[in-house]
């Protein structure tokens, strides 16, 4: 069994056998993905926070439809909402017909012009709440530290809950509209056709389930996504959650000594194992996505997403050296996959770096997509100490180390030579003159070779 174990782990990760054909490395591709995956499952980061999800979606799921249904009343799809919910909840049968007649009941309920402006703020804020919770786990899945600042995420979150469902519903209507038609009526009555456009009706919903998880794993974690891999995860979460829709319907059918059991509970009980397969499914889709856009974080045992302190100063002064000198020589920015091609950093750590450089002042990105970054300051007001300063104390937890007794007087010797004598060597230098060092450098570079 061992010697088996061992046999498919040399397969999964040997190279030499993915540059066979494009088909044997599209199918180890997938293995190696699925397997990283399995592994983040077991670790039981992502089941948790989709347990989270589960208790935060409970409380939010009212108003969140309530902001929507007072939305789309103005673009008179309203209508709408009601069959979309049938169709999440179809896994659950005639049980996911009775919540949706409940939810619509309480949606019904919720009079937004009585409830005052703390109600209505109230309101907003637990929606806001619930995908403020999505970010989070997404983030998590995409081992981003970084947060939205409060008004961007904000207006961000109310774009999505105002626009999102406008479109989504709109499209939905439309596609109702046209199958209604009397010319898509009689196409179907055409052997040829009937037959495609049978099938088409029945990709639609599939089609449509992709692209809304394509845009949610696109627009939700805060770093950039590209667009192949968002719709990768999408197309395999979509994927799982049809599959996974039709094995917990057929679960349901052959349940009924846990209707006998539960009584009046068993639906809510079914509603949430619902609940929580969907946000596990939309999880397992986005570490898809993020293992495909960062194929270097697939590797047969988890690696730590955290450098040495000294790599971590090589990296930001390197980072500087080539936003500093692009701006310097050309007048213009860099992006975050150059910066990466330049240092050879991975994505993740970069972003990191780059995080760190901008909060303490010394660079600044635009809103363009993807963001550009360029000095915030002259040149010659960067000093280069000053940075690896800033990066040293990156992660520093005062408190802790104010209780720590490492005051002895041989320790602090040592470290206060180490220092002066690095600030010596240094002195004033700043990223001006460490980049017309670096010119000289190369200019004498091509000398030499010429």
């Amino acid at each position: 069994m061992i010697d088996l174990y061992k046999k498919l782990k040399f397969l999964l990760w040997d190279d030499e056998l993915g540059r066979q054909s494009a088909w044997i490395r599209f199918l180890q591709g997938l293995i190696r993905i699925i397997y990283v995956v399995i592994r983040d499952l077991a670790d039981g980061q992502l089941t948790l926070r989709a347990m989270s999800l589960v208790y935060t979606t409970l409380l939010s799921l009212v108003p969140l439809l309530a902001v929507s249904f007072s939305v789309l009343k103005g673009f008179g799809v309203h209508n709408q909402i009601e069959p979309v919910l049938l169709k999440l909840l179809a896994p659950l049968g005639e049980q996911g017909v009775e919540i949706t007649q409940r939810i619509i009941e309480f949606v019904s309920n919720v009079k937004v012009g009585v409830l005052g402006s703390l109600g209505l703020f109230l309101l907003l804020y637990t929606v806001v709440s619930l995908i403020k919770k999505i970010e989070g786990a997404f983030n998590f899945t995409w081992n981003v530290s970084r947060v939205r600042p409060f008004t961007q995420r904000f207006s961000d979150y109310l774009s999505v809950i105002f626009v999102g469902p406008v479109l989504v519903f709109t499209a939905i209507g439309i596609t109702a509209s046209i199958t209604s038609t009397s010319l898509f009526v009689g196409l179907q009555s055409i052997e040829l056709f009937g037959v495609f456009l049978a099938f088409i009706s029945k990709a639609v919903p599939f089609l449509l389930i992709i692209t809304a998880f394509t845009f949610i794993y696109s627009l939700i974690p805060n770093t950039r996504v590209v667009f192949k891999s968002a719709l990768v995860g999408a197309v395999i979460s979509g994927i799982l959650w049809e599959t996974t829709g039709w094995a917990f319907a057929s679960f349901l059918v052959k349940s009924a000594n846990y209707t006998a059991i539960y009584s009046a509970f068993a639906t809510l009980i079914f509603f949430l194992i619902w609940l929580y397969l969907s946000w596990v499914i939309l999880l397992i889709g986005a570490s898809i996505a993020f293992y495909h856009q960062n194929p270097e974080y697939i590797t047969p045992e988890k690696i730590s997403l955290k450098i040495s302190n000294k790599a971590k100063e090589h990296l930001a002064i390197k980072v500087m050296m080539e936003i500093c000198e692009r701006y310097n020589n050309l007048k213009d920015e860099m992006t975050h996959d150059e910066l990466v091609q330049a240092t050879s950093a991975p994505s993740i750590i970069l972003s990191q770096i780059l995080e760190n450089l901008e909060s303490s002042g010394y660079i600044i990105h635009t809103d363009d997509f993807p963001a550009l970054y360029y000095p915030s300051k002259p040149l010659e007001k960067i000093k280069v100490m000053d940075v690896i300063d800033d990066i040293r104390q990156d992660g520093n937890n005062s408190h802790i180390e104010n209780r720590m007794k490492v005051d002895e007087p041989v320790i602090i010797e040592i470290f206060d030579i180490i220092d002066s004598s690095v600030r010596k060597s240094l002195s004033d230098m700043n990223f001006l003159q460490l980049i017309n060092k670096l010119g000289k450098n190369k200019e004498h570079n091509n000398d030499t070779e010429n």
